[in-house]
């Protein structure tokens, strides 16, 4: 399982965090950047409100058109301007765009 001293070692990375379901930030580390628990917190609730959005949308797109693989959401990927908060199992990571490999947060996101 990663580490949030792990996900801070990715290139780019700018914050990791965990979070509870409900969106409650649990923990964080900061990296230079304009970046603060207060922000990482909404950044939390916002992972999860999503990720139950997402949830529900695939659920319903596969009980509608019996397609499969839509469900489960296994992460969920907020891409900003300047930097993407990539999420899965109660964790994120923070990268840079100019240098974000979202591959690599995946991974260590679900190792």
């Amino acid at each position: 399982m990663a580490n949030l001293d792990s996900l801070m070692s990715l290139t780019g990375a700018v914050a990791a965090f965990s979070y509870s379901d409900a969106g409650e930030l649990k923990e964080h580390r900061l990296g230079d950047g304009p970046l603060n628990e207060d922000v990482l917190d909404l950044l939390a609730h916002v992972c999860v409100a999503n990720t139950a959005i997402a949830t529900m949308q695939a659920r319903g797109w596969q009980k509608l058109t019996d397609m499969d693989g839509f469900y489960p959401i296994e992460g969920f990927t907020l891409v900003g301007f300047d930097w993407s908060a990539v999420t899965a199992n109660g964790m994120g990571v923070v990268l840079a765009n100019d240098s974000a490999d979202y591959e690599a947060a995946y991974k260590a996101l679900n190792d």
